[in-house]
């Protein structure tokens, strides 16, 4: 593993694919996390709202993924401790946006469950 590892960072530094690896890393576990239904909305959800649950899940596994994405990654395992903290900063803005921010409308968060009813119901091929 360490053998692909430095032969991705070889590529990184020669085509300016600096960043590559934490990409791949980076949406492969949150893709991972999708499939296979992992969520720590679950956990989250037993002691807030489901929505607020679901803006703090996302921070928390996003920064995870980061934390992760950044030590793997060669370029940037150097920073994955401040990538990881810069992503968990906003987490005492939720309040604020909460009582301040008027939610549109047209949110995908704001009557997400009736779409997704819709399409359960609906045959797929």
């Amino acid at each position: 593993m360490q053998h692909l590892i430095e032969n991705i960072a070889y590529l990184q530094d020669k085509y300016l694919l600096k960043g590559f690896v934490f990409g791949f890393v980076h949406v492969a576990i949150m893709l991972l996390g999708f499939y296979t239904g992992w969520s720590i909305n679950r956990l989250l959800k037993l002691i807030s709202n489901g929505f607020i649950a679901g803006i703090i899940g996302v921070i928390i596994a996003h920064a995870f993924a980061d934390l992760i994405a950044a030590l793997i990654d060669p370029s940037l395992n150097e920073h994955a401790l401040g990538i990881f903290l810069g992503g968990l900063i906003v987490l005492p803005l939720i309040p604020f946006f909460e009582r301040y921010v008027i939610k549109s409308r047209h949110h995908i968060a704001i009557g997400d469950h009736e779409d997704l009813k819709k399409d359960l119901k609906k045959k797929h091929k």
